[in-house]
């Protein structure tokens, strides 16, 4: 090596540490150096420096190979552990210069430890010390971390981000942000093999949900998820795809979306119904979907079944033709909310009204959020219960104009009434993230009752908000009473039983006919099922273990005989699965019952119900999840991901949700259940 005016120094003793394996020392004229052999790197060399620096320095080397550390991690060990009492930890501050490192400033920081925790956290330096450096997997772990949490792709030029790596691993090269997402379009890849393969293995029938979604910049996306009961009776949700649309859509494109999403996933033979976030619009699309599909095979019950409408959506839908109507009352309780707390003296005259007409209320009064339809009941039953003093306000403070009359209140309570409700109905299944179809005809058939009441109420201004929202509950219950009529039948504490309960307080005199057509159409369903879905389900489900065109299928010769199997063997059968189960008794309701949990059991003494029961229980009742169901605003895309190319934005967001639902379904704490998730790439 030469060093202009460089002469190697003598070496007054021998030098022992293995730290000099990667530095020659040198002197220049009263100066001894350590040059790094790797980066060529000057720092002290002098005998009264000691070592540590060099060997922080030799750690964090960009330029070092990737070489065996352990050594030098077990030297520093045996020095440390040498020491007694107090010692002192070296922390290194590390900053960049358009991506080249500075000079580095070390500084000791006095920390007490005990010998115990000392020597444990050394040991597990050696371990990860000694362990060989993976870029490509640590990689892979960036990337995959990035799409599990949501973060930005963006990260990863972040200076912060660089110095936190650095110092972490110095080995570590940060990618760029290409170079990432092309690591996110990898694994988004081998992710979509194990849903395609899962969904595949599956017997059952697949429950299509389509949702839109929107973006800061006023995209628009179309969302597809896959909703379906395993062979294990677990209820399971699966993204397929989250579609960028143009913004000139129609029915036709959104038609021919979901159609080559069913295509590509080859899972049109699997598709039991499909469930959409409007109970008005998507008629079109419905009719050219099932248009499609019955060109190869019948749907089920001539497609009765195949159109679903999301209940949250209805609610919301519900609440705003509330809300419109009633925008001139609840706009002076704003503003009467507002005058109250406008003055410090203003607010203490009206706590004292308060106490004057006996209010005792805890709530407080507050205003509403425009965002969150559910802040609007809260701030009229807190108003509701200050009326009286708001009445004596009125009468006392001269200032205040916003007063409401005393109809106006009666119409708040009214209105707080339709609000209580539907607040309700919306808590039921917002703390559940995978509920089956079972849960919600109870409740349906209890608004259906209420609001029939409210339309009979004599007051005009009432009566008419209840005849909107009456119009708008007809035609969700058109298209999906009987479908949630089927799934409360095959619920074992209710039975027909339900029905019969229901039906006369809602049909009246008509109620036989209504029940019959129930009973009729649950035993239609029952005896397709049990003519053909065996045979069905077992040709699409032997239609192969990976995406089309990766494998081939093997042709199973032995196809008939599984059907004339099954044909034959249900001729033995004295009494139809459906009949058994009917005729006996309920089962007894009670807080911990688990439907899925009592179909499994019960799989061998109703074979073909049981089946039925796997696709109508999976049906996806309510599109959105609890994050948005009182949101009047829908499913949002953040401003990053709408940035990102149509490709990066599903790769991103439907990776994201299988590895979520796969980190959920270890069932560990976080820390296990992370290295499984690593080690199962």
């Amino acid at each position: 090596m030469e060093i202009s005016d460089e002469i190697p120094a003598k070496k007054q003793k021998r030098l022992t540490s293995v730290v000099w394996n990667h530095f020659e020392r040198v002197r220049k004229a009263d100066t001894c150096y350590a040059v790094c052999v790797h980066c060529k790197k000057k720092l002290s060399g002098s005998s009264n420096s000691g070592t540590t620096h060099l060997r922080n320095h030799l750690i964090r080397c960009l330029k070092r190979s990737n070489y065996d550390v352990s050594q030098i991690l077990s030297t520093k060990k045996k020095r440390k552990e040498s020491n007694l009492g107090q010692s002192t930890l070296a922390l290194t501050t590390v900053s960049y210069d358009e991506g080249k490192i500075k000079d580095e400033i070390i500084s000791s920081i006095p920390f007490k430890f005990d010998k115990e925790h000392k020597k444990e956290e050394t040991n597990q330096a050696i371990n990860l010390g000694s362990a060989k450096f993976d870029q490509k997997r640590s990689q892979l772990d960036l990337a995959r971390m990035i799409m599990l949490h949501g973060y930005p792709l963006a990260m990863v030029e972040h200076f912060g981000f660089k110095i936190f790596v650095k110092n972490l691993q110095p080995l570590f090269e940060v990618n760029n942000n290409t170079a990432t997402e092309l690591d996110c379009m990898t694994i988004y890849g081998k992710e979509k093999q194990k849903v395609y393969e899962a969904i595949h293995l599956l017997h059952g029938k697949i429950n299509l949900s389509v949702d839109m979604w929107h973006s800061p910049e006023n995209s628009e996306y179309i969302c597809l998820i896959a909703n379906y009961i395993d062979m294990d009776w677990r209820l399971q949700k699966k993204m397929l795809n989250f579609v960028t649309l143009d913004p000139s859509y129609n029915d036709d494109v959104l038609s021919e979306v979901v159609i080559k999403s069913l295509t590509d996933w080859a899972i049109d033979c699997k598709l039991f119904s499909m469930t959409f976030d409007d109970c008005s619009a998507y008629d079109v699309m419905v009719f050219k979907i099932k248009d499609w599909l019955s060109q190869n095979r019948p749907l089920l019950k001539n497609g009765e079944l195949f159109d679903i409408r999301c209940v949250t959506h209805l609610l919301i839908s519900i609440v705003q033709e509330v809300m419109e109507a009633f925008h001139d009352v609840t706009h002076k309780i704003r503003e009467s909310i507002r005058h109250v707390k406008s003055l410090q003296e203003i607010q203490g005259k009206f706590n004292e009204y308060a106490l004057q007409v006996g209010i005792n209320s805890e709530r407080n009064l507050a205003l509403d959020s425009l965002m969150q339809w559910n802040s609007t009941y809260m701030m009229l039953e807190a108003a509701l219960e200050y009326q009286g003093a708001f009445s004596l306000l009125r009468e006392n403070d001269v200032t205040y104009t916003t007063a409401l009359s005393d109809t106006e209140w009666e119409w708040a309570s009214s209105v707080a009434g339709y609000m209580k409700l539907l607040v309700e109905f919306t808590n039921v299944f917002i703390g559940n993230k995978y509920l089956t179809a079972n849960v919600f005809f109870p409740e349906i058939c209890d608004m259906h009752i209420k609001l029939i009441e409210w339309c009979k109420i004599p007051d005009d201004f009432l009566n008419s908000i209840a005849s909107k929202i009456k119009n708008k509950f007809d035609k969700y219950w058109s298209k999906c009473s009987l479908t949630l009529a089927i799934a409360a039948i095959l619920d074992p504490r209710f039975k027909m039983k339900l029905i019969e309960y229901y039906y006369p307080q809602i049909y009246g005199s008509e109620s036989s006919d209504r029940i019959k057509e129930v009973s009729d159409g649950i035993r239609e369903l029952f005896n397709e099922y049990a003519v053909g879905l065996a045979s069905l389900d077992q040709d699409s489900s032997r239609s192969g273990g990976s995406l089309p065109g990766t494998s081939d299928v093997t042709r199973d010769k032995l196809k008939g005989f599984d059907k004339f199997l099954y044909e034959t063997s249900q001729n033995h059968s004295m009494t139809p699965d459906l009949d058994k189960y009917l005729d006996e008794p309920v089962f007894p309701r009670n807080y911990d019952f688990n439907i899925l949990n009592w179909w499994k059991v019960h799989t061998p003494r109703y074979p073909i119900l049981s089946m039925l029961a796997r696709d109508v229980l999976g049906i996806p009742v309510s599109t959105l999840g609890s994050e948005v169901a009182f949101s009047s605003s829908g499913r949002m895309l953040d401003h990053h991901r709408s940035s990102l190319s149509p490709d990066a934005k599903e790769a991103l967001i439907c990776g994201q949700d299988w590895l979520r639902t796969e980190l959920e379904a270890t069932n560990l704490p976080t820390s296990n259940a992370a290295v499984l998730l690593a080690e199962t790439r």
